[in-house]
């Protein structure tokens, strides 16, 4: 069963179908979709990202959290761990990829470093290493992974995109 997790600042629960009009104004926000899609995402694209969430506890034992703040409840955004089997060059297939996205309105209030060091509480025990990847100008997702703990070890290419590839060792 996914654990809920807690930070002083946010709640992180499992997704659930209950997610979509959340993960949907997520993905259709600017300040998300522009460094990661190029384009709002639509709601059936969404639907299949929020399966694939729900659906990788079910087959590799981790996955995704959805953030939401304490105080409040507002959704803040998403962190977790996947496998998702991408085509990158070079290949990292059977390491697991840990990824964060961030509504607009929230980014830059340090939410994503305070979810992943509770998400790495309790993944670094069950998961020795990781990695994830980040587009060269994304400067503010290049900077949250070196403070978290990752290291460039490659650059390469995603869906014929330049593409720089950091790993994490846990422990370190």
């Amino acid at each position: 069963m996914p654990p809920t997790l807690h930070t002083p600042r946010l709640t992180m629960t499992p997704p659930t179908a209950d997610d979509l009009g959340d993960m949907t104004a997520m993905w259709t926000d600017a300040a998300v979709y522009a460094g990661l899609l190029g384009r709002p995402a639509t709601r059936e694209e969404v639907w299949y990202r929020l399966q694939r969430y729900v659906g990788n506890w079910t087959m590799a034992g981790y996955g995704h959290w959805m953030m939401r703040r304490r105080d409040d409840g507002v959704f803040v955004g998403a962190v977790g761990i996947m496998d998702p089997r991408r085509e990158t060059v070079p290949s990292f297939e059977g390491v697991p990829e840990v990824g964060w996205s961030v509504m607009g309105h929230a980014q830059g209030g340090g939410y994503a470093g305070e979810a992943l060091a509770a998400m790495f509480g309790w993944a670094d025990a069950r998961l020795p290493r990781t990695v994830c990847i980040i587009a060269p100008d994304n400067a503010p997702s290049i900077k949250l992974a070196e403070r978290i703990g990752y290291r460039r070890y490659a650059e390469g290419t995603y869906g014929e995109k330049p593409t720089l590839f950091f790993e994490r060792v846990a422990g370190r």
